[in-house]
């Protein structure tokens, strides 16, 4: 088989191509990046420099690859920027999607297409809408959610309109080694290990600790992602959850306790969203009855992993 990556230097993209190889070593894998400082994995047969948002350049990539399977992971993933540039997302996320799929029309091309979706989508929620489900009422309170809903009607609308085998993968905070330090568990991760090496005083500065996420391994999230290209029904949508949401509190309580130096924590003010939904929970037994998908690693190997992986990047730094 033939699959097209997008975002292949990602943070998510990375783990995929590296699952893609080990479960489906025959398979040939393509992938698009945006800068050229992005790495791939070395199983991406070929990657191209490109920007989604060029029509002409994404159907001459389509017709030149002919892709099987696409896995649309571009897009731009930080929930604080969004709200700094609001457009830049929504034009991103938006055309980008819009672009892939047009050309594949034009081309006449119907690979099995996963669009990544966000449950951010779902906003906040009461208590007794937890855990969510994919029936729970679309309330975005971001930029980036709300270019996530487009991405995901668009995905369902071309599906009805065109039948176009497009499912959509409505993921929760996923967390692992190699992402970017900007998110919640590498930050706290990466002043830990900074501390360690007598780089910094022994403080970590944190936002809102109370609010609590459904962590899910990325190595089980692509995964997933796998799954539902091969089992998934188009049209539909999954959530990717682990169905279990700990505190951010929770979270930095397990990354201290991977270390042996006494830290200090303190409240940064610039750290706050101005909206900060107090818990997010999701409920994958769709995704469980459809492809048989479970999580299987646990939520301090997880940050284990994640810690060795900071520790590694600031002796390399």
């Amino acid at each position: 088989m033939r699959f097209l990556i997008t975002g292949a230097g990602g943070f998510v993209g990375l783990h995929l191509a590296a699952y893609l190889d080990r479960v489906k070593p025959r398979a040939q894998l393509f992938g698009t990046t945006l800068f050229p400082t992005e790495r791939v994995h070395p199983a991406v047969d070929e990657n191209r420099l490109i920007d989604l948002k060029d029509y002409e350049k994404v159907r001459a990539l389509l017709a030149h690859c002919w892709p099987d399977a696409i896995f649309h992971l571009a897009a731009q993933a930080f929930v604080p920027r969004s709200f700094e540039d609001p457009w830049e997302t929504l034009e991103n996320n938006i055309r980008a999607q819009l672009n892939l799929i047009q050309a594949c029309l034009e081309l006449d091309l119907r690979p099995r297409t996963l669009i990544v979706s966000s449950a951010e989508i779902y906003g906040e929620v009461s208590p007794a809408q937890s855990p969510m489900d994919e029936a729970t009422e679309i309330r975005p309170t971001n930029p980036y959610s709300v270019s996530k809903v487009a991405q995901d009607m668009l995905g369902l609308q071309y599906f009805l309109s065109h039948d176009l085998p497009i499912m959509r993968a409505r993921p929760f905070n996923h967390i692992g080694p190699g992402q970017n330090s900007r998110f919640v568990a590498p930050a706290f991760a990466t002043q830990i290990a900074s501390i360690e090496e007598g780089e910094r005083d022994a403080v970590i500065y944190v936002g809102n600790l109370a609010a609590k996420r459904d962590f899910t391994d990325v190595r089980d999230i692509v995964r997933a992602y796998s799954m539902i290209i091969e089992s998934g029904r188009p049209g539909e949508a999954y959530n990717v959850a682990s169905g279990r949401a700990y505190s951010i509190r929770e979270l930095l309580d397990v990354l201290l306790a991977l270390s042996d130096v006494d830290i200090e924590t303190r409240v940064d003010p610039d750290r706050l969203r101005p909206v900060d939904v107090p818990e997010i929970r999701g409920d994958a037994s769709k995704l469980q009855r459809d492809t048989g998908w479970q999580p299987t690693i646990n939520f301090r190997q997880t940050l284990s992993d994640v810690l060795a992986d900071c520790r590694r990047r600031i002796k390399q730094s």
